[in-house]
């Protein structure tokens, strides 16, 4: 299915397709708060924080609705930037990533994130969907899923976790939680229809063990 708001090339070279040297990786979306990144850690695999390749609150390309930036909106994230980063950690096995401050809505500095050898790892992220039909076409995804959780579970992680970060003023968290609580069911649908398959965190541990046992071919680089 296409998606307007999903990974776009920045230029015509983009389009050739990568070369997987190194690894793999494995897309890990979700509704916001759903404890995507403590699924992901509890893999034992390198993990690859998508939150961070949000566009910074002063870029002009940014969405809005009433006047406010819409960071629900896959516009509010840089795509390409995610599929670059990715695209790189599979051929290299390292790679340089933004750290974004979202309570400063910012990128605040860049690190580097390696993969220590692992022939396989995970990238999360609620917009982690935008980009799968893309890290497939590259010949870069091992799977992908959703995680799925009973919603008002997430609405109270989400507000805990939002709170606890000082991620914005707490009118505005509460306000989000109950509208994002509303949406979390086509959140999920729209992510399933992208590529990602619903499971609960249990079958998704349970997928990366068996994709684990799975000795992946590598070219050398």
């Amino acid at each position: 299915m296409g998606c307007s708001w999903g990974y776009r090339p920045k230029s015509p070279t983009e389009l050739r397709t990568v070369s997987v040297h190194f690894a793999r990786v494995v897309l890990l979306a979700g509704p916001s708060g759903s404890g995507k990144s403590y699924v992901a850690r509890r893999t034992g695999l390198p993990v690859l924080c998508l939150d961070d390749f949000y566009k910074d609150g002063h870029d002009p390309t940014l969405p809005r609705a009433q006047n406010d930036v819409d960071w629900e909106s896959p516009a509010s994230w840089d795509a390409a930037g995610a599929v670059d980063a990715i695209a790189t950690l599979a051929a290299r096995g390292r790679a340089n990533v933004p750290v974004y401050d979202i309570s400063r809505s910012l990128r605040v500095s860049e690190r580097v994130f390696s993969l220590d050898d692992h022939p396989l790892f995970i990238a999360e992220g609620i917009f982690a969907a935008e980009v799968v039909q893309e890290c497939a076409r590259r010949g870069l995804l091992a799977d992908a899923f959703a995680l799925r959780r009973p919603r008002t579970v997430t609405f109270t992680r989400r507000l805990v976790r939002d709170l606890a970060e000082h991620r914005k003023p707490p009118k505005i968290l509460f306000r989000r939680g109950l509208l994002l609580w509303r949406n979390d069911p086509e959140i999920l649908r729209r992510q399933s229809e992208l590529g990602c398959r619903p499971m609960t965190a249990r079958a998704i541990w349970r997928r990366v063990r068996m994709l684990i046992s799975k000795p992946i071919s590598r070219k050398p680089a």
